[in-house]
């Protein structure tokens, strides 16, 4: 086991966490937190490059990640069968990244309902981030040793991150089960879907940095279907201890076929009502082409100046030079003397 790396003063560290003042962080929880922190500069980046406010998605993410964070674990105590009473129960784990993306999804839609900002156009900044997200929280799985696959039998093929090694000792997490001699390999399911997930926010990432012509809603609900997708896939394969199978139901599959299959609905209905509303599936044959040409903030002092990273930032004025403080301060104290 990793002991004592750190410092007293700060705590000492093995392989599951750091201990601070006797409570023990997991590096789980540093995954997580550093996931939505990446997943909020990403979409503050999206948010400026297409014509929106960035001050608004901390707005979204300040309520979006605590029910977040609720609808996971909710999620997570229906379907695995260990009941409600046990919602408090975080550090037992259980957190279920369906039910994360359900209950923030529907907190922005009521954030945006609220401040009268337009819904679609919000979450196609900021929803495709989950799956950059998600590609950092994965490796909380390691450190927890958990969410993997079957076991590896050929030696040829026990290497990590092909595979990765699961202690059968309960005291031992990730970085320790490497130095465990009883430790069986598994397939590493949690590194794959880290990697395919990857490669989905890249595509969607540049698809949706370069696209201005309407309707707004294809990033957000192509999103849908690359996470459905890639759930009903590993969900399957999954080790049965991981598998939320409430009733006998797969639930975790069953909504990401639900996903997949509104997300691709979803799409085509945004193609139809954009040509019976455009006269064109993309774009617009009768007007503005772009679904994002005015700047949109929910915020009244909110001014839009020139950037290059806005589409739009050529039709914006540039941004008034900050004011001098020393000098304004010294301009006060003559006035004074005056």
């Amino acid at each position: 086991m990793l002991t004592n790396l750190l410092n007293p003063l700060f705590g000492v560290a093995d392989d599951r966490g750091i201990y601070i003042f006797g409570l023990e962080i997991y590096y789980y929880a540093f995954c997580i937190v550093g996931a939505m922190i990446a997943a909020a500069l990403l979409s503050a980046l999206l948010m400026k490059r297409r014509n929106m406010s960035t001050d608004f998605v901390f707005t979204i993410f300040l309520v979006c990640i605590p029910t977040a964070i609720v609808g996971a674990r909710l999620f997570s105590v229906l379907t695995d069968g260990s009941g409600i009473q046990n919602f408090f129960a975080f550090r037992d784990g259980g957190l279920s990244i369906t039910g994360g993306v359900i209950g923030g999804v529907l907190a922005g839609f009521l954030v945006c309902k609220i401040r009268k900002m337009e819904f679609l156009r919000v979450a196609d900044c900021i929803v495709l981030n989950i799956l950059f997200a998600m590609v950092i929280g994965r490796w909380g799985n390691f450190f927890n040793a958990e969410v993997y696959g079957g076991t590896v039998t050929n030696p040829d093929w026990q290497w990590f991150p092909f595979a990765v090694p699961v202690s059968p000792n309960p005291n031992l997490h990730g970085i320790g089960s490497f130095s465990d001699p009883n430790a069986v390999w598994h397939y590493a399911f949690f590194f794959y879907e880290g990697c395919i997930n990857l490669v989905g926010w890249a595509i969607l990432f540049t698809f949706t940095w370069f696209r201005k012509k309407k309707p707004n809603g294809i990033p957000t609900f192509l999103t849908f279907v690359w996470f459905g997708v890639v759930r009903m896939i590993m969900e399957p394969l999954r080790d049965p201890s991981y598998i939320l199978n409430a009733h006998g139901v797969p639930w975790s599959f069953v909504f990401a076929v639900l996903i997949w299959s509104g997300g691709l609905a979803a799409v085509l209905v945004l193609l139809l009502v954009n040509h019976y509303k455009e006269g064109a599936l993309i774009g617009s044959a009768k007007g503005d082409p772009c679904g994002i040409t005015n700047y949109m903030t929910p915020y009244k002092d909110d001014k839009p100046y020139f950037s290059k990273i806005n589409m739009f930032g050529k039709n914006y004025p540039p941004k008034p030079p900050k004011e001098d403080k020393k000098k304004n301060s010294e301009q006060s104290e003559e006035n004074k003397k005056e």
